[in-house]
Parts: C-alpha cells; structure tokens; sequence
C-alpha cells in the first residue's frame, strides 16, 4: 500500500522526523491491515519512506526506515540489536536499564526495560502491536532471556485503538531464573543500592529506570540535610538521601502501595530507618499544610507525574508546575536545594525553566539553577527526534 502525501508536506521526512499526521496525506492507495507496513511517497509518487500504518491515530504513520529495504524479521533484529549494543558500549552493566526507547532507536512505539532477568515490553503503537511476536522472539534471542512481561497498558494504546493488555508475554513466572521473584516484586541493584520493583503493577515499567543518574546526584548532595521527597513513589530520590547521610527525610505519596514499596526499599538497604518518615496524601495539599505550619528543609525533591502529555495540555500544567514550585522555594531554608523535575513532554525545557523562575519570583526569593539535569543515556535522544526528551530537571540553590 502507499500514502501519497499533499504537495510540500514531504519536508518533515526529509528531515527524518519519523511521523506523517492524518493531515499530510492526499490518499491512499490500496489496503492494509492496522500496523501493516506502507510506503511513504511524495505527491509526484517520490519514495520517502516505510513505516507502520495507523488507521486510528492522528499519527497515521510511524516511519520504520528511510531506505528502500525490507521491513521483515531481520530488519527488527538489526534494529534491537543495535539498541542493546549501544547501551552495553555506553554505560557500565546494570541490571535495570532501558533496552529500546522507541523513536529514539528507530522503532517507534516500542519500549523494553530490563530488570534482572526479566524484560518488560511495551507496545504503543499499531506498528509494535502488528510485529509484537517477531519482537518477542528476536528479544529473547539476542538477549539470551527467556522470559518477557508486557505492560501495554499506557494511555496511548487508546488513541490506537488498541486495548490495554498486561501479563507474560514469553516464559514463565515460576521459571527458575525468577526463584528471588515474590509474587511480582523483584529486587534490583542501582548505584550499588537495591530497591524491589513491582514490574507488573508499578509505574510506568515499574521503576523510574530515567532517573538513575540524578538519584546518584541526590546522594552526593544530601549529607546533614533535612530532605523533603514529594512524589516519591516507591523511595527512589529517599533512598539514595539517607545513604548519602541525610540526617531526616520524609517521603510524601498518595499511594499507600508505592510508600510501603518505600518503606522496604529503605530497610533493605539497612538505612537508619529512624531518620525517615512517610506520609500519604495528595501532595498539593500537604505542601500548603507544611507551609502554614512554617516547615523547612534543606532539600526539597520534586519529581510529579506527567502534567502535559502533549503540547495542548501545557497551559494547564504551567499551573500545576507553577503552585509546585512556588510552595517548594517557600518551604526551602536558605542554602537549600530544590530539585525539581517535569517528565512532560508538552512542557519543554525553556518553558519548565521560564515556570520555576516565575515560582522563586512569586515566592519572594532569590535563588539560582547550579545544574541542569535530563534522562539517562539509556534514554538515548535521536537529532532528529527532539520529542524523546522529555524528562528536564533543575537544582537550584536559595540564596
């Protein structure tokens, strides 16, 4: 099948930006299955293009490559082994990374994280979702794992038309190699420090892998301080705190199931488990509280859920990234850090900056950016595809 763009709509592949929304496309010719493969042509009938149809998404297609080449079982396997070679020559072994991270290694709409023995598997998109088996095959053969976990549970699946699915995709949970595994927690080691991840039920894939790198930072930063974790989910920035020398942190969540995930995490780690304290409840709330009740700290850590999604969500986010802000600097002593983070990708970099400028200002306080903070290298951002970076964090020091 082919799609035949609109004259001058062919500039964005020309590019290769890896997307043709429903509005670039003159026609189409002939049929093809949700997530079959098609070709990409100009309006005079140019090849541009092969990608993945999407007959329900306004990204009505995904390129798969820019080459006249074929798009079969030993194209994907050149694909994923690329990714895995290009995280295994960039950063030391670990045993939770990101293995595919979408657009950015040339497969869109596929995710796969690696915690121990076990990948995780998302797929987003029609494309991933039409060749999801041969994936899973070539996964288990150029990683040499035998067991894969899907969590294709992600809002986006929506606008796909494609259901939420979750379970083992390949293997089996009582496989020996998941003997450590207790019902779908699994330990993993980070920095030298170890957390147990719930792949089948937590965030995300179950842990927040793109924060590997800042959580270190933490540590490095909060000896003798007074540590606010808002967000923390399952204790990944609170962890890192205490055995950075903390001398308290608490760990503020709405979910009773991540702060008990928090909890563990920090006896597991044989912390001082008198120097932390969690607290359950919806955090805007409890910052105004800790403001009325003249609270401080000496760091603050900020790391919300995603606010903007897209970029028509962003005007609505500011708000929110704003009132987070604000009540952080407000409930920070001087010589403070704020640590603050958005993993919007409808807010990008210079307007997340612009938001906690306007928060220090309305806050009356003087404060400065030290450092600039973004998504692990397994989180890989391709030139071409400046979406993929998504996660921006700031540390600012209050003067």
């Amino acid at each position: 099948m082919n799609i035949i763009l609109n004259a001058g709509r062919e500039k964005s592949l020309l590019r290769r930006h890896p997307w043709i929304f429903s509005g670039a496309i003159h026609h189409i010719d002939g049929n093809v299955a949700s997530g079959g493969t098609v070709d990409l042509l100009s309006f005079n009938k140019q090849f541009l293009a092969r990608a993945a149809y999407s007959p329900n998404s306004q990204i009505r297609a995904r390129v798969w490559t820019f080459e006249d080449e074929p798009v079969d079982k030993e194209f994907f396997r050149r694909r994923i082994r690329t990714a895995i070679d290009t995280r295994n020559s960039i950063f030391d072994p670990t045993d939770a990374a990101r293995l595919i991270y979408a657009e950015s290694d040339n497969l869109p709409g596929l995710i796969v994280d690696r915690y121990g023995d076990v990948l995780v598997l998302q797929s987003l998109t029609a494309g991933t979702e039409f060749w999801k088996e041969t994936i899973a095959d070539i996964l288990l053969e150029e990683t040499g794992l035998s067991i894969i976990y899907e969590r294709s549970d992600a809002d986006i699946r929506e606008l796909e038309g494609l259901e939420p699915k979750t379970g083992v995709l390949r293997g089996t949970l009582s496989s020996p190699a998941l003997s450590q595994v207790e019902g779908f927690i699994f330990p993993i080691t980070e920095n030298r420090l170890k957390f147990n991840v719930n792949f089948a039920e937590g965030h995300k894939t179950g842990f927040y892998i793109d924060q590997r790198k800042n959580r270190l930072r933490v540590r490095e930063l909060a000896k003798g301080r007074d540590v606010l974790d808002c967000f923390c989910y399952t204790g990944g920035f609170s962890v890192n705190a205490l055995a950075g020398g903390a001398m308290s942190v608490l760990s503020v969540d709405s979910s009773g199931d991540a702060l008990v995930l928090c909890k563990e995490n920090v006896a597991l780690n044989n912390l001082d488990v008198s120097r932390h304290t969690t607290l359950e409840g919806d955090v805007f709330h409890l910052l105004r509280k800790f403001r009325d009740e003249a609270r401080s700290f000496d760091m603050i850590i900020l790391d919300p859920p995603k606010f903007a999604p897209t970029a028509a969500h962003a005007e609505k986010a500011t708000r929110a990234y704003k009132d987070i802000n604000l009540f952080g600097f407000k409930l920070l002593r001087p010589g403070g850090l704020l640590v603050t983070f958005s993993c919007s990708g409808g807010v990008d970099a210079a307007l997340f900056q612009k938001i906690v400028a306007g928060a220090a200002l309305d806050a009356g306080i003087d404060a400065q950016i030290v450092e600039h903070m973004s998504q692990g290298a397994d989180h890989p951002i391709a030139l071409q595809f400046p979406e993929g970076a998504y996660l921006k964090g700031l540390i600012c020091l209050r003067k």
